[in-house]
């Protein structure tokens, strides 16, 4: 079932958040400035507050009271101008439910409940980037920032119509 998160839903949010986030990102080990930014950033405080703002939404997929998934979107952020559509700002999977259909499931939702097109942005180096292109999403460009001394390079993607 796919659902609108709730403030109850805050605590899965966070462990699940976590999960995803240190097996994406921590390709090379646990570094202390991976561990200090994912722990001080993805909190209780953090989606309670995410579920209190009028530009966000997040839908969550459960399955017997377990979340598998979450779609953070942004209503008020634009790559390039509001023709691209919102951001789908995070699509967080379960590791043990990738490829059992949790991701497409939950794009699904964004686009019927918000419309699209939307964008989003991944790292280069993530193996979402084919997941993305499966879908039908277009490569838009590139953003990237600063992080722990290092540049983090992303590709922008375009949901279709």
């Amino acid at each position: 079932m796919i659902r609108l998160a709730n403030k109850g839903d805050a605590v899965s949010l966070t462990a699940l958040a976590l999960q995803v986030w240190f097996n994406t990102y921590t390709v090379d080990g646990m570094r202390r400035e991976y561990a200090d930014f994912a722990i001080n950033h993805f909190t209780t405080d953090y989606f309670s507050n995410l579920l209190s703002l009028k530009d966000y939404e997040i839908l969550v997929y459960e399955r017997q009271e377990a979340i598998l998934g979450l779609a953070v979107v942004n209503k008020s952020s634009f790559f390039e101008g509001p023709d691209n559509g919102y951001e789908l700002e995070k699509l967080y999977v379960h590791t043990h439910f990738h490829d059992k259909g949790v991701g497409s499931a939950l794009v699904n939702a964004v686009r019927k409940n918000f419309g699209a097109p939307f964008w989003l942005y991944t790292w280069t180096e993530n193996a979402a980037n084919s997941f993305y292109k499966r879908l039908g999403f277009k490569q838009a460009g590139e953003l990237s920032f600063e992080f722990a001394g290092s540049t983090i390079t992303n590709n922008v993607y375009i949901s279709p119509p």
